[in-house]
C-alpha cells in the first residue's frame, strides 16, 4: 500500500475508446473532444483538500491497449484510488477490465479498504449492449462502488470524482479546498452556468 504523502493518486483504467480521457478533461478543464486520439499516458494536477490542509490531486490516465504492462504494475502499486472505465456500447470493454480488477487485488494488501470507481461511460448512447443493473452487479461482485457517466453530456463526472474521494477512509479528502472551491473548479461552474442560460 502506498505511504501517505502530500500526493493523492488516483489511475484510470480502460480499454481503448471508453472515454477514460474524455472523463478526465471534462473534469480537469471542462472540455470534450470529438475526435479520438489513442493515450499513451498522462498525469493531470489538481490541489485538493486533505486531512484539513492541501495535497495535490494526481489523475494518471492510462494507455487503453495492453501494450504496457510494466507501466500498468506501477500505476497500480502507486494508486491510492481507482476508476476502472467501460463504455455502455461495448461488452467487451466491460470484461476488458477483469484482469485488471484481478491485478489491483493482487497488489493491494486490503483492496476493501482502496476506493475503487466502476464506471459506465458513454450513457447518453443510444446503441447501449450493457443495462445499468449488469454494471451494479459487478461493482456488487467486486465490492466498489458504481456510477455511470458521459463526459460528452458532463453527466456525473464531478460527482464521479468527488464520489471517489468520498470512499476515501484513512484520510479525509475532497475536491474542495477548505470548504470552497479551488479556483479552477470555481471558473469550470461559471463557464457551466454561462453555457446552461445560452441554451
Amino acid at each position: 500500500m502506498p505511504e501517505q504523502s502530500d500526493d493523492y493518486r488516483v489511475v484510470v483504467f480502460g480499454a481503448a475508446g471508453v472515454g477514460k480521457s474524455s472523463l478526465v478533461l471534462r473534469f480537469f478543464r471542462g472540455t470534450f473532444r470529438e475526435t479520438y486520439i489513442p493515450t499513451i499516458e498522462d498525469t493531470y494536477r489538481q490541489v485538493i483538500g486533505c486531512d484539513r490542509t492541501i495535497c495535490t490531486l494526481h489523475i494518471t490516465d492510462t494507455a487503453g491497449s495492453h501494450q504496457f504492462p510494466a507501466m500498468r504494475r506501477l500505476s497500480i502499486a502507486r494508486g491510492h484510488a481507482f476508476i476502472l472505465v467501460y463504455s455502455v456500447t461495448s461488452r467487451q470493454s466491460m470484461e476488458d477490465l477483469q484482469p485488471i480488477f484481478e491485478q489491483i487485488c493482487q497488489l493491494k494488501e486490503d483492496v476493501q479498504a482502496i476506493p475503487i470507481m466502476l464506471v459506465g461511460n458513454k450513457s447518453d448512447e443510444t446503441q447501449r449492449e450493457l443495462e445499468v443493473s449488469e454494471g451494479q452487479a459487478l461493482a456488487s461482485r467486486w465490492k466498489c462502488s458504481f456510477m455511470e457517466t458521459s463526459a460528452k453530456m458532463n453527466y456525473n463526472v464531478q460527482e464521479l470524482f468527488q464520489e471517489l474521494l468520498n470512499l476515501e477512509k484513512r484520510r479525509t479528502v475532497c475536491l474542495q479546498v477548505d470548504g470552497k472551491r479551488s479556483k479552477q473548479q470555481h471558473q469550470q461552474k461559471e463557464k457551466l452556468q454561462g453555457k446552461c442560460s445560452m441554451m
